[in-house]
């Protein structure tokens, strides 16, 4: 990897850690205002436990060498064993993935959930989970990974820049910690305990917040994916990387209308009437995001808008199915991260074109997706079986550590906030007060402002009242008195 690798990789991560912010929008503006505070705080604490766990065990967890399972290189641990800018932009670039792992979380339990456990998932995430799914699919000694001497099934898991590693890591933790928290107050049930007949939809406060926060993550998503080519100084990584880029905007776009438009076709169904939800819409481009992010490098861009087509309904049912579990998820993380990210994994298993496929993966590979395996006269479904067991694999690695984790945490009762901190709010009860002051001037000093508006003579009377009955009276700001009165 020369300079200019390095740099591409730098720009690229600084792309990704950039996605932090529009997680932080986005979530702030999809939450009620008492809790604005809460939630930007937490996106700041993934940014901040990410780095230390990954720093201090994850990236050798991940990327260390080991075994099929796990890497344990001691000069990976705290990066004591990197001596050039090679292995340093390598560091940070896979940094970013982490802190984009964890942060997924954040909206999903929002509103509810203990700070102390949140930095302490955001810790264990980094430091452990995630790490061990990146070393099976990404690290060369992995038993699902491509670069494998002998890969699963003859190819490994294809997942490019980690429609399965990162955002299913990510969601499939959420689902689980939405589950053990349980629904917010009034959510589902009433005062009494009593399941209500229709939940109750918690208003976002900010739409703009939300709308400013999704262009964000799209803008760091071009980094997300086409970064992962990790150099472009390579033969054909300029292709790939613009292949990417193409796929991931195609996905993007299919994903928003589709959304809108099967919940548009829903709700008039219902109702009667026809709505075009924002929240739906940027949402559901976000889904298309997530679902093309492992094909990227691999499909041709008509399937890439397929495969945002179908992430756009994959949301919006699987947002839909939450609700009938009644199962609270304040932003949808779940099926814009989960469900969209097993699509995305199956999607590549189906639409991996053969061409595009070597000249990402390398004229080695033999196993395409499963149409045009079809279309080849074999019907080989190998990389789709690959894909399948990969996505068992990180469901089941994530529930044998994560259920565990935020049941113990729950039953230590380092979880939840009471119920008296949930109804005022986190931002008043945990973060010394509201986003946002919406203190008033005193009200004799406004008085006093529009009786002078009134005219010259009135001017004179009610600045020289003011001045004697309000700035002379024990207590007043002698600093306020020279200012009305001159």
């Amino acid at each position: 990897m020369d300079n200019v690798d390095v740099f591409y990789s730098l720009w690229a991560g600084a792309m990704v850690f950039g996605m932090q912010c529009g997680f932080a929008m986005l979530c702030a503006g999809s939450l009620r205002q008492k809790n604005a505070k809460n939630i930007m705080l937490q996106n700041i604490l993934d940014a901040c436990g990410g780095a230390i766990g990954f720093f201090l065990c994850g990236y050798s967890f991940a990327f260390g060498s080991g075994n099929s399972f796990i890497g344990y290189d001691k000069g990976y641990f705290a990066i004591g064993g990197l001596v050039d800018g090679t292995d340093y932009i390598d560091f940070f670039f896979q940094f970013a993935f982490a802190a984009s792992c964890a942060t997924i979380v954040a909206g999903t339990i929002a509103e509810r959930c203990q700070m102390a456990a949140y930095f302490c998932y955001a810790f264990a995430l980094t430091a452990f989970v995630y790490p061990v799914v990146v070393h099976a699919i990404w690290n060369e000694e992995g038993f699902l990974s491509t670069a494998n001497e002998n890969p699963f099934m003859g190819v490994g898991m294809i997942d490019f820049a980690g429609s399965g590693v990162v955002h299913m890591t990510g969601g499939m933790c959420a689902l689980i910690g939405a589950v053990v928290l349980g629904p917010r107050l009034g959510r589902f049930h009433d005062a009494d305990g009593k399941i209500l007949d229709e939940p109750v939809s918690f208003q976002p406060h900010s739409v703009a917040l939300q709308c400013l926060g999704t262009f964000i993550l799209w803008f760091g998503w071009y980094g997300f994916n086409a970064g992962s080519t990790l150099g472009i100084s390579g033969e054909n990584y300029g292709h790939v990387a613009a292949l990417a880029a193409v796929n991931t905007t195609m996905s993007g776009a299919a994903a928003g209308v589709s959304a809108m438009v099967l919940d548009s076709l829903l709700g008039f169904w219902k109702e009667g009437e026809v709505h075009y939800d924002l929240t739906m819409t940027m949402n559901g481009s976000l889904a298309g995001l997530v679902g093309v992010t492992g094909a990227c490098a691999v499909v041709q861009p008509w399937a890439g808008l397929v495969i945002g087509i179908v992430s756009g309904c994959v949301y919006c049912l699987g947002s839909s199915l939450l609700i009938k579990l009644r199962i609270d998820d304040s932003v949808d993380g779940v099926p814009v991260h989960l469900f969209a990210g097993i699509w995305g994994c199956i999607a590549t298993g189906l639409f991996a074109e053969p061409v595009r496929t070597k000249i990402a993966y390398g004229d080695s590979v033999e196993n395409f997706g499963w149409f045009y395996s079809w279309g080849r006269g074999s019907g080989d479904a190998n990389l789709l079986l690959a894909e399948v067991c990969g996505i068992l694999f990180i469901i089941a690695w994530t529930c044998v550590i994560m259920i565990p984790f935020f049941n113990v945490l729950n039953v230590l009762g380092l979880f939840r906030i009471s119920a008296l901190e949930e109804e005022a709010g986190m931002d008043i009860s945990r973060h010394r007060g509201s986003v946002y002051d919406y203190s008033e001037p005193d009200k004799d000093v406004v008085d006093a402002l529009n009786l002078s508006r009134s005219g010259p003579r009135n001017k004179y009377k009610v600045i020289q009242g003011f001045a004697e009955d309000e700035l002379d009276a024990p207590g007043k700001n002698p600093q306020k008195r020279e200012v009305e009165v001159a």
